[in-house]
């Protein structure tokens, strides 16, 4: 994929507008963030597959951009704002405006060549944003949840208790139309049918991996845990050896395997066998649990790559 790209692009994602840096020609230029003003990006860019085009998350004012490029054939990578930040001191550049920035997060692309999105369905930006509002709702229920426990006023508590029916209601409007929009694609029903064959895997995990990790299937067993921030990395200095820990990634995706591994523990008996393993060798429960979401995503990639059901004999496999 990355092999036909020669041209690096940074994108400064605002709210109104968005400021363009292409680094081999050296052309900056700012557009509006209206559906207009970014067909007319688009439009201004090299040639679909032969650039990367780099943005930073900046809590969703990119992803209709991110759509629109991806729909037009273009490699997108969304990153961290930190690492751009990061980068940004490590070049000595002070300075910071949005044409700057643009600037910066093209050297970004060029530099680090970070893993773009894989295409995602036609109405992903759909799906991704339900998706969000659901574990929005769930954020703030257990909000109010924990002031409801430490009011002591009787209005206070049955204000808080109305704001909870409220959450619920839409919560519930939420899930249906989460299923409903699942249902009414079959490629998206026919892999949440897949991914919940496994014994621990629920409807949200399912739905939370089909919107959130499109690349399950497309990568390698270390790459798709690198991706998720499953996989431990070494904190070694001279003869000094540390507690290997796992970090960044896709919070999300990893807050989903995180309950479908306590889940998978419970009720999968092959993955018990492997938790039973590991604690057996000494392992501490963070570790093993750890591990149980490691080996879980590594089956359900497995499983997307292959198209196949779940099977016991995938729990048993060195994946």
């Amino acid at each position: 994929m990355m092999d036909t790209v020669n041209s690096f692009v940074g994108i400064d994602v605002s709210k109104h507008s968005l400021d363009v840096h292409v680094l081999e020609t050296g052309v900056s230029f700012r557009s509006s963030s209206s559906p207009e003003g970014r067909q007319k990006l688009i439009a201004q860019l090299p040639q679909p597959q032969s650039c990367l085009v780099v943005l930073e998350a900046t809590g969703g004012y990119e992803r209709l951009l991110v759509c629109d490029l991806a729909q037009a054939g273009h490699l997108v990578a969304v990153v961290n704002p930190g690492q751009i930040r990061a980068y940004a001191n490590a070049l000595g550049v002070k300075a910071k405006s949005d044409k700057v920035d643009a600037r910066v997060i093209a050297r970004f692309g060029q530099a680090v060549k970070p893993r773009p999105k894989a295409q995602g369905h036609e109405r992903q930006a759909e799906l991704d944003e339900l998706v969000a509002r659901r574990r929005q709702l769930l954020e703030l229920r257990t909000a109010e949840f924990n002031r409801r426990g430490t009011s002591m006023t009787r209005a206070v508590k049955q204000s808080l208790q109305r704001s909870i029916n409220a959450v619920n209601k839409d919560l519930e409007k939420i899930d249906r139309a989460i299923l409903e929009l699942v249902a009414s694609h079959d490629d998206w029903q026919d892999r949440l049918r897949q991914l919940t064959s496994v014994p621990g895997v629920g409807t949200v995990t399912g739905v939370t991996l089909v919107a959130e990790l499109p690349e399950l299937g497309q990568l390698n067993r270390k790459e798709i845990a690198a991706l998720v921030g499953v996989a431990p990395f070494d904190r070694d200095s001279g003869q000094w050896r540390g507690q290997r820990r796992i970090w960044g990634g896709r919070t999300t995706v990893r807050t989903a395997l995180y309950m479908a591994a306590l889940a998978a523990k419970k009720f999968n008996p092959d993955m018990r066998e492997f938790a039973n393993r590991l604690h057996a060798r000494g392992k501490k429960g963070k570790v093993v649990l750890v591990a149980c979401m490691r080996k879980l995503l590594t089956i359900l990639n497995t499983m997307v790559r292959d198209n196949t059901m779940w099977s016991p004999r995938l729990a048993a496999a060195e994946i």
